[in-house]
């Protein structure tokens, strides 16, 4: 069986435009519970989910569509998606 998807983009595509303003929820980071692990970062399909100086991960919310990857991934459940505005 071949699957053909013709309409998915490239990832990292909002870096061309801040798409952070029209998502419904967001993820939010919790340091005591984030292992620096770093599988946010590497399942994150548009790459916005960044390192920090200290070692911890977290998106640039001007970027990131809210999709939940990120927290579906994290092994620690250090992610949690919050509604956007809460």
């Amino acid at each position: 069986m071949k699957l053909i998807i013709k309409a998915v983009v490239k990832p990292g595509s909002t870096r061309a435009n801040k798409t952070g303003a029209w998502r419904s929820f967001m993820p939010v980071f919790d340091h005591k519970l984030c292992s620096k692990c770093g599988i946010c970062a590497m399942y994150c399909p548009e790459g916005v989910v960044n390192k920090l100086e200290n070692g911890f991960f977290e998106p640039d919310y001007e970027y990131c569509k809210g999709c939940g990857i990120c927290a579906n991934e994290c092994p620690k459940k250090a992610i949690v998606m919050v509604l956007e505005g809460k």
